[in-house]
């Protein structure tokens, strides 16, 4: 069988690679194995962290609302069990965002909250 070279697709392949280490140190930006090996852990770091980050804003967002709650003399799950029963339908983002910018409607929310325990 005769002999292939890549030529033009291989070194497409290998500028498009190469551009995705831009930025990296030393043979990480300009040697193709290097940057291979870099950029792959790379993307398996970003595709992790993509759902990692959805973990780690959401426990952002309960200490947020746990520590505006317990300044109500409530906290966290009995705060979020009294909204649950009053039928509020807030996410924790708002929750939370509610909590650090806007404390009396936050504190309004308690009260609510406090009405539907027990």
């Amino acid at each position: 069988m005769p002999r292939t070279k890549g030529g033009y697709k291989t070194r497409r392949r290998h500028k498009k690679l190469l551009k995705l280490a831009k930025g990296y140190w030393g043979q990480r930006k300009n040697i193709f194995r290097r940057a291979k090996e870099t950029v792959e852990r790379a993307l398996v770091y970003a595709y992790r962290d993509r759902r990692t980050k959805k973990r780690e804003f959401r426990k952002l967002w309960q200490i947020r609302i746990n520590a505006a709650a317990r300044l109500h003399g409530l906290n966290y799950s009995r705060f979020m069990g009294g909204l649950r029963k009053a039928g509020v339908e807030l996410d924790r983002k708002v929750l939370a965002y509610l909590a650090v910018n806007e404390p009396e409607t936050f504190g309004k929310l308690v009260d609510v909250a406090k009405g539907n325990l027990h």
